[in-house]
């Protein structure tokens, strides 16, 4: 059989998502900034849904066909990505500076969802219950976020600039970009449900291993666009906090509005409860000492971050295609030799950070 059709959804249905997040993003901080909604809330949460729309439709659209695998894998691989690809990516073109709200309050917010999701999962399924839980976590966050929107304005008062309305702009065109990318989130999730479905049945493979390669890395493409344009054009806030404000949504919304529409709950696979949902938190984890070296991600981690994702890839290609002995030796390689000197790493760069912080004082 051909493998031709089911590329041709994937990619189409890839295209469609993009360009409806566009148009998501823009109608809805068009319409935010028209209703004096302060700019920082604007980017901790509607640029973040705008970039995680695709998630959420694709997710959506899964759990209502039944299909869990790739609803979740969806959700955890997009995370992974996010970190890995879009953060290293993002500082591979410009080193990025980080405020210490990330590390006071967003990161730590990030790693405690997550591990919250994990142990929600353990049991091989997230409840309806669970999915109330987090929907209810999301509001609460959207509260605070709102609520500390002054003081975070005081601290960074360039982020004044990080949107900007243009003067063209009305309520009619904004609602119409906002209609637009909604209709194109919609069939481009549709399209690349199927395009997904067909080529795991093609290709004899699990779909959580689609979900978690192929339709994670498509459905946040939003998510690397933005951040790597924003690192370029030196708004590191943007670039950080919109890949840790849509890893906050794709669990709290994303994942909470599936389990609780889900009926009996999402299956959860035991390769997500013992490896993905782990590795998810240890990325997040692997954050804190990064940010705290200097408040700056420098280019030589953003290239480990891009590294671990490439081993993360290779040892899903190489467990697809039976690997065997070969993938029992990967991973002790991994286990024996990578994972010590990423510690060695993240340690030496602690200390270097809090050495030049003595000297400076």
């Amino acid at each position: 059989m051909s493998y031709l059709p089911s590329v041709i959804q994937i990619v189409v249905g890839i295209l469609l998502l993009f360009g409806g997040g566009e148009f998501f993003v823009a109608g809805s901080v068009t319409i935010s900034l028209m209703l004096g909604i302060p700019q920082i809330v604007i980017g901790l949460t509607l640029v973040s849904l705008g970039t995680s729309a695709p998630e959420l439709f694709v997710s959506l659209i899964s759990t209502v066909q039944d299909n869990d695998g790739i609803a979740i894998t969806n959700i955890v691989g997009s995370n992974i990505f996010n970190v890995l690809i879009v953060l290293g990516l993002s500082s591979l073109v410009m080193p990025l500076r980080v405020k210490s709200r990330l590390v006071r309050r967003d990161v730590p917010l990030l790693l405690a969802v997550s591990m919250a999701v994990w142990g929600m999962a353990a049991g091989g399924r997230v409840h309806w219950q669970a999915g109330v839980a987090l929907l209810t976590a999301l509001v609460i966050n959207v509260v605070w976020e709102c609520r500390t929107a002054t003081e975070t304005a005081v601290d960074n008062p360039d982020e004044a600039d990080a949107f900007a309305m243009d003067e063209s702009s009305t309520v009619p065109v904004a609602l119409g970009k906002l209609a637009a990318g909604l209709v194109l989130l919609v069939i481009g999730s549709q399209i690349l449900v199927r395009g997904a479905e067909a080529a795991a049945a093609l290709l004899q493979i699990p779909e959580t291993v689609v979900g978690i390669t192929i339709v994670a890395a498509g459905t946040s493409m939003p998510e690397l666009v933005t951040s790597v344009v924003a690192a370029y054009r030196g708004k590191a806030d943007i670039a950080i906090g919109n890949v840790v404000g849509s890893n906050i949504i794709n669990q709290l919304l994303i994942l909470g509005l599936c389990a609780a529409f889900s009926g009996e709950g999402l299956v959860v696979e035991p390769i997500l409860i013992n490896r993905d949902l782990p590795l998810m938190i240890a990325t997040t984890l692997a954050c804190l000492p990064i940010f705290w070296t200097g408040g700056v991600i420098r280019r030589r981690e953003g290239f480990l971050l891009v590294v671990l994702y490439v081993l993360y890839l290779a040892d899903q290609l190489i467990e697809v295609t039976g690997g065997g002995t070969l993938l029992s030796t990967f991973r002790v390689a991994v286990l024996v030799v990578v994972i010590p000197l990423v510690m060695v790493f993240l340690v030496s760069e602690v200390l270097s950070w809090r050495r030049q912080s003595l000297r400076g004082n």
